[in-house]
């Protein structure tokens, strides 16, 4: 086989669901291939001769599923990873923080249960990693008093709007599932009010759009939306470092 010739079966499959979450670790990936389409990114690359496969789906449950199941159809990995950012639920998750799910939970009762010691046994040589329960909601949470809220409501470490809807498809097509989420803020950090109109971009020309349009509305913004991409990068990094950690000790 050619050296840029991808197998079919990769190593590993990641879903993201925004540029900004995958960017750091798309950096580390050498003969990556982008293809577009069907709302969703696929990259494809190498890391230390492991064949990986990416998606950034967009946000929401709907976009990750849809995108996992294509993921499925095309590649079959061998595991999934559903990674990203999430918001703190709890003080022990600071930012920055690694979250591994134990258990995945949504505002209506239902409940994945995770294990991922069987998958990853040397996540307690990682530093500020937590395990526990995310939780799926179906918007950014962005206000102190609501995360609080719900971190004592559900038990939860930390929130996202995407693993829930992964570990779904997962369970139904029987391929495993690891859980991973960078904290990018925690829970007493308030998002500024723009956020969900800033993620609901697919673009960047509409980030950027979104973004100019927050300055011109409210100009004190522009210290908001700084934090807000400091804080991603810093987030985007520690998924990478760890994400890496993943594919060098792969069975």
């Amino acid at each position: 086989m050619a050296d840029d010739v991808i197998p079919s079966q990769p190593d590993l499959g990641i879903i993201f669901a925004l540029a900004i979450e995958a960017g750091c670790f798309v950096d580390t990936l050498s003969q990556v291939r982008a293809t577009r389409g069907n709302g969703f990114i696929a990259r494809q690359g190498r890391y230390n001769n492991r064949d990986i496969v990416l998606v950034e789906s967009g946000s929401g449950g709907g976009c990750a599923a849809k995108a996992t199941h294509a993921m499925i159809d095309a590649h079959r990995p061998r595991l999934i990873v559903s990674a990203g950012f999430a918001g703190g639920l709890n003080p022990r998750a600071k930012r920055q923080d690694l979250v591994v799910a134990t258990s995945l939970v949504n505002t209506q009762g239902s409940e994945f249960m995770l294990d991922p010691a069987a998958l990853v046994p040397w996540l307690d040589e990682v530093r500020n990693l937590h395990r526990g329960r995310i939780l799926a909601f179906d918007r950014v949470v962005r206000l102190r008093e609501e995360k609080q809220q719900l971190g004592c409501q559900h038990d939860a470490l930390a929130v996202d709007m995407e693993t829930f809807a992964v570990a779904e498809v997962c369970r139904e097509r029987d391929v495993d599932l690891l859980a991973i989420r960078a904290i990018s803020d925690a829970v007493d950090d308030e998002l500024p009010p723009d956020i969900g109109k800033l993620l609901a971009q697919k673009s960047f020309a509409g980030q950027l759009g979104a973004a100019v349009g927050s300055i011109f509305r409210r100009p004190a913004a522009v210290k908001d939306l700084f934090n807000l991409h400091q804080n991603a990068l810093a987030s985007s990094n520690r998924l990478a470092r760890f994400l890496g950690m993943l594919i060098q000790r792969l069975e």
